[in-house]
């Protein structure tokens, strides 16, 4: 009898910790992505101070966050020289602050005699974004600081990188 009121000594916290378990990490996962109020469709405009985007003026930034912590982003320059739009996530990290992490491949011109015969452009590696976004108390504006990096079809890291500044605005009726 002595032996079995020890194992229910041992034994009835482990279940209670297994029964609470499951509802602490509930209350405290980021669920705040799904009624964020970053959801929806933004356009911004960006100046790059450092990296291989330094030398480019008007760039601008369309995306989409959705419900669940996915986005896409594109640019007005995705056709020089020709990408396919960011695909990426993104996360509530404070009171109307969030990070946004998005990827996009980049692309080269084939040596000059297999462009002049159709060849055109091949893959060249791929671009990281991370962004740090603050909307303003109105939520139909942000301002964002953004880190750029490069990698190569190896996955190795590629000079140009840099960082920028953004100002966004909702896309809305």
């Amino acid at each position: 009898m002595n032996h079995l009121r020890q194992r229910r000594k041992v034994l009835t916290p482990l279940f209670a910790f297994w029964a609470v378990a499951p509802l602490v990490t509930a209350c405290t996962a980021d669920r705040a992505t799904e009624s964020a109020p970053l959801v929806g469709a933004w356009r911004s405009t960006i100046q790059f101070e450092s990296g291989a985007f330094a030398e480019i003026k008007g760039l601008e930034f369309m995306y989409l966050f959705n419900a669940g912590g996915t986005l896409i982003e594109s640019s007005n320059y995705d056709s020089a020289p020709p990408v396919p739009p960011a695909y990426g996530v993104w996360r509530t990290v404070g009171s109307n602050e969030f990070e946004a992490k998005y990827e996009f491949f980049s692309t080269a011109t084939s040596d000059p005699e297999s462009f002049a015969k159709g060849a055109g452009w091949i893959p060249a590696g791929r671009g990281v974004f991370t962004e740090r976004i603050k909307l303003s108390p109105d939520e139909h504006t942000f301002t964002s600081t953004i880190h750029y990096e490069l990698f190569g079809l190896q996955n190795e890291s590629v000079a140009g990188g840099g960082d920028a500044t953004a100002m966004g605005v909702r896309i809305r009726f």
